[in-house]
């Protein structure tokens, strides 16, 4: 029996304003242990992550600010 939780947190982010910027984010998201799926929207300034497990919030912003963008917080 799989006893996992999938998680799943929407994160409002600034500075997107392409196609390029959303995969960008979610290939740096994406790395981080546990996340199973990225999306981010452009559109929406907002980034919906799928993971395994409950993610460090640190991380991600990590993540965000490798790919060159700013982690507001949770949306």
């Amino acid at each position: 029996m799989d006893t996992r939780s999938n998680t799943t947190i929407v994160y409002k982010v600034t500075g997107m304003s392409c196609g390029h910027c959303e995969k960008a984010i979610s290939e740096e998201v994406g790395a981080l242990a546990g996340v199973t799926s990225v999306t981010a929207s452009a559109k929406d300034g907002l980034v919906t992550v799928d993971a395994a497990t409950a993610l460090d919030e640190e991380s991600v912003r990590a993540a965000i600010d490798e790919a060159g963008y700013e982690l507001v917080g949770q949306a």
